[in-house]
């Protein structure tokens, strides 16, 4: 691969990204389109591509967490709407119309604010009305009938406010990747919803698209495809949890890899890394691999806690990772030169190491991991096994 400087690069497959996207296609209902989320740079991934790739396989919108990113996909040309599910200064309701992007509202304070500007601009800015069902993070609370029945009120006042255009309605559920254990408290989210809809819906307010069903929902929870889903993590080929009911048959999208930079054998008694953490026992060949925290490895995985592979093999962490590099024990190995590729997430071989399994050394989960890969890592798009084109953000 001669398009980068082979030190710390991650591989994205885009067959793999197809295969998933149609497996969330199929899932959904046929009435509903699949919105893909393609916020915090598409996962790790490179949002600018995927979301390209995307618009081929046939996305319906795409949803991000900011106005930055927003811009970010209408500047390389993606045409398909484009919902903004955090907050945005108001003072930007000009660009969020001239862009074409909705705006996710989430409280009568907000949409005062946006609409008092967009009203000020002489645009009209498309909008999500944000329900909070149990979530208790962002919209209009509604999560008891009879306790905040004002909620309908007050978003048919924010419906009627001038400069805005209501076209869309939707909730987050927080369980929905419980498994069984989580019905009780998503469905419940659910009925709020539909209770909010039918109440706005008898007062003459209907939305265009009408949407809740997150990545677990989209496979566990059919009921709630309404006119949209929500595709995120599953798109990249990683579970929401352990512990869905549906049998997901996802293929894993992002590969971490990086090369050996340095082979040496150490004494018994000899120490790696900061802190002298790690002491052989006996005569180890130690590798270096020219990655580290600074990558997205985190330093959590020193001492042992993770493997990468080489040469097809599981090798332990040896010391604490660094900021730039981390050593690993290849004494089990044959010949190890300089130059030889190892795998830090993803498959070598018969062996692999998933975003999940390395989320759980690290005791989080498989979003963080392939969010944290930083932005000095080059993306190497891979399609038909071949190279389909390069992200690098510090040489574009």
């Amino acid at each position: 691969m001669k398009e980068i400087l082979r030190r710390a690069w991650a591989e994205i497959d885009l067959d793999a990204l197809g295969h998933n996207f149609r497996q969330v296609r199929q899932a959904t209902d046929p009435k509903a389109q699949v919105c893909c989320v393609v916020k915090a740079d598409g996962y790790g991934h490179g949002a600018v591509r995927i979301a390209r790739e995307f618009q081929e396989l046939g996305a319906g919108w795409f949803a991000v967490s900011n106005l930055e990113e927003a811009l970010q996909l209408r500047q390389e040309g993606i045409r398909q709407p484009v919902l903004v599910l955090g907050f945005t200064p108001p003072e930007e309701a000009g660009t969020l119309a001239q862009k074409q992007i909705s705006q996710c509202v989430y409280s009568t304070d907000y949409a005062q604010a946006l609409s008092c500007q967009a009203a000020a601009d002489g645009v009209r800015v498309k909008v999500h009305l944000k329900i909070d069902t149990g979530m208790n993070r962002l919209g209009f609370c509604f999560q008891d009938i009879s306790r905040d029945e004002s909620a309908i009120a007050e978003v048919k006042a924010v419906c009627a406010l001038p400069g805005l255009n209501p076209e869309g309605i939707f909730t987050h559920f927080a369980v929905s990747d419980g498994g069984s254990q989580g019905d009780a408290f998503t469905m419940r989210q659910f009925g709020c919803f539909k209770e909010i809809m039918e109440a706005l819906q008898r007062e003459g307010i209907r939305f265009s698209v009408r949407h809740c069903a997150n990545s677990a929902a989209v496979f566990d929870y059919p009921l709630s495809h309404l006119d949209m889903v929500r595709a995120g993590v599953v798109l990249y080929g990683l579970a929401p949890s352990s512990q869905l009911r549906a049998q997901l048959k996802l293929r894993p999208v992002l590969s971490l890899r990086s090369v050996v930079s340095h082979v040496k054998t150490i004494a018994p008694g000899a120490t790696v890394s900061y802190g002298r953490e790690f002491t052989a026992e006996q005569a180890t060949k130690v590798a270096t691999v020219p990655v580290g925290y600074a990558d997205g490895y985190p330093r959590a995985l020193s001492n042992g806690r993770a493997q990468v592979l080489l040469h097809g093999q599981r090798c332990p962490v040896l010391g604490r990772v660094c900021m730039d590099q981390l050593m690993v024990d290849v004494t089990a190995l044959g010949p190890v030169h300089r130059g030889d590729q190892v795998t830090l997430i993803g498959r070598d071989g018969q062996e692999e190491i998933t975003a999940s399994q390395l989320a759980g050394w690290e005791g989080t989960i498989n979003y963080e991991v392939v969010c944290a890969v930083s932005k000095r890592v080059p993306r190497v798009y891979m399609k038909n096994g071949r190279v389909d084109s390069i992200y690098n953000q510090l040489l574009p």
